[in-house]
């Protein structure tokens, strides 16, 4: 079983993008089991979706205590709780323009930086982000396969379905051509 956490803030559409990734998997024939938690329930304060995925039911019903792969829309949001939830060996996709290197201080985690918000800019999404995250954490976990995640992405996406499969492509390919 897979275990993923998408972290960002109140407003930023991590839920929705744990949504279509968990659909993403299930139209490929996986089981998923996905839940979200919520700070204060407000725009801006900290929200994770949680994700699990395996070939077989998921039955086990607590939260995630050691993730395969996170997905973080906000690098200010990393910090010592979000890294108790992960290992050395454990996939951390962040949001931010910064270098792989500036998170050198953090300790030797498998960190890939997307600067998502470039991204949308040149999809004129503005600071709509979540289908170009979601291009680079499918092009580092290597599934679900990007034509389902984009199709996902064109039947979910409420406005500019173009741009967000756009941007998906995009981000998923800028990944793929750097690791």
């Amino acid at each position: 079983m897979q275990e993923f956490i998408i972290l960002g803030r109140g407003g930023q559409g991590a839920q929705t993008a744990g949504n279509q990734l968990a659909q993403a998997f299930y139209a490929e024939g996986k089981y998923v089991q996905t839940f979200a938690t919520y700070g204060g329930a407000r725009r801006g304060t900290p929200v994770t979706s949680s994700l699990r995925v395996d070939d077989k039911p998921v039955r086990l019903r607590c939260n995630i205590e050691r993730a395969s792969a996170l997905l973080c829309f906000d690098g200010s949001l990393i910090d010592a709780n979000f890294l108790r939830t992960v290992d050395k060996d454990t996939l951390i996709v962040v949001n931010t323009a910064k270098p792989r290197e500036a998170f050198a201080a953090l300790g030797d985690y498998r960190i890939i930086p997307i600067d998502g918000r470039e991204v949308a800019r040149k999809f004129d999404m503005g600071k709509v982000v979540n289908s170009a995250l979601l291009g680079a954490f499918v092009a580092v976990l290597k599934e679900p396969n990007i034509k389902t995640m984009c199709e996902v992405i064109e039947e979910t996406a409420p406005a500019k379905k173009e741009q967000n499969v756009a941007a998906c492509q995009y981000a998923y390919d800028l990944v793929r051509q750097a690791n």
